[in-house]
């Protein structure tokens, strides 16, 4: 379980069973607190400097979700629902969620998960036909789960419903306790994979490869649909050999279960001036000489505001090389979408 170096709390979640089980289970490891108004609001951590970017990744935020609308999907899912936490303890250098929030991207935790379940339910229910509601959009489910154990209590909740699928994305492989669970189905788990030296060099503090690869074999013998996301796709030098070592090793190492009908996706980087100023000034190269740059002029171009792509033709040419290694070894099964 995540031991935090400090928790901010709103005073309100004294009110929620959560809530209340969280302050006994972290003051019991004497972790101090302090009260704030608002979890999107913290100033004295908005003001800290990028440096600080790793400390702030050892707090944690506990307070309600006031906002909950729904974002349309048209990937995997039907909607993005705003779910029991947003943000990570985790480190990977290239984390959306550091875009949206800045160096604020540390976990939080939000106690209200009856409201959100509810209107999760009522969505479904009304819907002309069955809805896939990715829940898992804004943080790591499964690593939240270590902390709240809302998972369980997700999974057979919405198992229950008359309709629609509940989908989240994985790094990690802590799920050993979703195993037997009555999930009837209704949840699909994506596992995320990348070479096991992008993982320890760039996805800090996320699961080895090779435990990723169990927790999808272990799911899927659990009967819960399963997908998996070769993602993000990250052109360093020898990206070729590691990728195609990769899919050798999914071929190699998933059950046959899993390769009778699992679903790919495949995500290529995209960066930002953000990640950029954050990871120059939290991983100096004086104290982390082997940090990898991801950020390379030489193979980016403008994307938006502030963002960094592949230039296109390396992008076509990338996925034009990881489409073919994923037929070669996977024939049967299905590449939902590469972006």
């Amino acid at each position: 379980m995540f031991i935090p170096s400090k928790i901010y709390y709103e005073k309100n979640i004294i009110h929620y069973e959560l809530g209340k089980k969280l302050i006994e289970q972290y003051k019991a490891l004497n972790v101090p607190f302090e009260e704030i108004e608002s979890h999107n609001r913290i100033e004295s951590l908005q003001k800290n400097p990028n440096s600080e970017f790793v400390n702030m990744k050892n707090l944690l935020i506990i307070g309600t979700r006031k906002t909950h609308k729904y974002v349309p999907n048209y990937k995997v899912s039907d909607f993005l629902v705003p779910y029991t936490s947003s943000g990570c303890s985790a480190m990977c250098l290239y984390c959306y969620l550091v875009c949206n929030y800045n160096k604020c991207s540390y976990m939080r935790l939000f106690v209200n998960r009856e409201q959100m379940m509810d209107k999760l339910l009522r969505t479904a229910f009304k819907a002309e036909t069955d809805l896939t509601f990715e829940i898992g959009s804004n943080s790591d489910l499964v690593l939240e789960n270590t902390i709240t154990g809302n998972l369980p209590w997700t999974i057979e909740v919405f198992a229950h419903s008359k309709k629609g699928y509940i989908t989240f994305p994985t790094k990690f492989d802590m799920v050993d306790d979703l195993l037997n669970l009555d999930h009837k189905g209704k949840t699909i788990v994506r596992v995320s994979v990348n070479p096991s030296d992008i993982i320890k060099s760039i996805e800090l503090k996320t699961s080895p490869l090779e435990r990723r690869i169990l927790a999808i074999n272990k799911l899927k013998d659990a009967g819960y649909p399963v997908g998996i996301l070769i993602a993000p796709v990250i052109m360093v030098d020898n990206w070729k050999a590691l990728y195609a070592e990769l899919i050798e090793q999914l071929y190699d190492n998933l059950s046959d279960k899993v390769k009778a009908d699992v679903i790919f996706e495949v995500i290529f980087m995209t960066y930002s001036y953000v990640h950029n100023a954050i990871n120059q000034e939290a991983f100096p190269k004086e104290k982390y000489p082997n940090m990898p740059m991801l950020y390379d002029n030489q193979i980016m171009t403008g994307r938006g505001r502030g963002k960094y792509m592949y230039r296109q033709n390396l992008r076509d040419e990338g996925e034009e090389f990881l489409r073919d290694l994923l037929k070669q070894y996977f024939p049967n099964n299905t590449v939902l979408y590469v972006v």
